[in-house]
């Protein structure tokens, strides 16, 4: 009997014997799949970016209040990271769970290695990192996050795969950034760089991956490593952005990811402002702010780096504006839907598909002229994720 797609039980299964009706279908890729986090339910659509559907839901991955997910190589697995401590591997071809661990106490994000061997949490409790073999899920490494003479933990955060399977954190409450060398993983060589700033609070690697930028919360200002010089220690930039001015209420942490490089210039959400800040990357000074609707949460770079698109925290969080990186201005404002928590572009760019929690859907637009091109409902979507991650740095 051929291989073929049966729908037995809860899932998609591909099988190569007997026992359930078959419908073939033709082998399919991977590089037009993705996932969205249903937060409320504990579960994952699987979707298609091409037709704009969805091919299957996955139950059963415990606390996904704040998920994120990477890739493997093939882009065949998604390792989706739970709030709970969960590590989840989901089949996207199956439409099934392949393993689950729960790993920690409460986990906040995860990163897979260059080589593709090793997935990596970054836990809050009990503060560390782990690393798992990628195929089995088997623990490889545990590394805690200690720090100072009383060996206390810190919260791990921004956590990002380098080349040469390293991976870069920053360490919430001590203000160090670490850098971990897994070429081999029951050896890990640890590089600290103390003394950041307050509060690290997310972190990004620029797609070259030769800096990474660790946003602080605790002041104004980034902490910025050159990875490729690291004796040159951690430096700040922009500090004391906001000095003389009323800071706002943070409603939401903002994010920072290796989507916010466009062409020369990062852009980077300021916390308690309603601006973003546009940084040149040559010269890590600022060049210009933005002003924007509310708080910014995500600011995303377009794949070519043509646009920005930037959402809000409470109580603007159902607006998206997008900023037009040739003129610095804001070229249109969306109304997604009712707190609209991620935005993921399909692979070359030409969608951008936008989670609205209590709207309970997800809206697919082109980026382009703006139109809607379509909804799809999801239960409190979250976290969107496609599988053209598994070939970009720092996803």
């Amino acid at each position: 009997m051929s291989r073929a797609w049966l729908l037995c039980g809860a899932g998609w299964l591909l099988v190569a014997a007997s026992g359930c009706v078959a419908t073939p279908v033709p082998p399919r890729g991977t590089g037009d799949l993705g996932i969205v986090i249903e937060r409320a339910a504990g579960r994952v659509q699987v979707v298609d970016t091409t037709h704009r559907t969805r091919l299957a839901s996955v139950d059963g991955l415990g606390d996904l209040s704040h998920a994120s997910a990477v890739y493997s190589r093939d882009g065949r697995y998604a390792y989706v990271f739970g709030r709970d401590g969960g590590l989840s591997k989901v089949d996207l071809l199956a439409g099934r769970i392949d393993r689950r661990i729960v790993q920690a106490g409460n986990s906040i994000g995860g990163a897979i290695s260059q080589d593709g061997r090793l997935v990596v949490a970054q836990n809050y409790e009990p503060g560390g990192i782990k690393a798992f073999d990628a195929d089995t899920l088997e623990l490889l490494a545990d590394i805690p996050s200690t720090y100072g003479t009383e060996g206390k933990r810190s919260k791990v955060v921004g956590l990002a795969d380098l080349p040469g399977n390293r991976f870069v954190y920053a360490l919430f409450d001590a203000g160090e950034i670490w850098v971990v060398d897994l070429t081999d993983p029951r050896m890990p060589a640890i590089t600290r760089f103390k003394d950041i700033g307050r509060q690290p609070y997310d972190g990004l690697v620029t797609p070259d991956g030769r800096h990474y930028l660790a946003g602080l919360f605790g002041e104004d200002g980034v902490a910025l490593v050159d990875l490729w010089r690291p004796e040159l220690g951690a430096r700040r930039i922009l500090a004391g952005y906001g000095r003389g001015e009323e800071k706002l209420p943070v409603f939401k942490m903002p994010h920072l990811r290796g989507w916010a490089v466009a062409g020369r210039n990062a852009y980077l959400p300021a916390v308690g402002r309603n601006e973003v800040l546009v940084v040149d990357t040559a010269t890590w000074q600022e060049v210009q702010r933005i002003p924007v609707r509310g708080q910014p949460v995500f600011v995303m770079a377009r794949p070519d780096g043509r646009q920005v698109w930037v959402n809000f925290a409470f109580p603007d969080n159902g607006w998206v504006q997008v900023i037009d990186t040739l003129s610095g201005s804001i070229a249109t404002t969306l109304a997604p839907g009712k707190a609209v928590l991620h935005m993921e572009f399909t692979p070359r760019g030409e969608n951008i598909w936008i989670s609205s929690r209590d709207d309970h859907r997800v809206t697919i637009y082109d980026t382009a002229s703006f139109a809607l091109l379509g909804q799809l409902p999801a239960d409190s979507p979250s976290g969107i994720f496609f599988s053209a991650r598994a070939a970009r740095i720092g996803f």
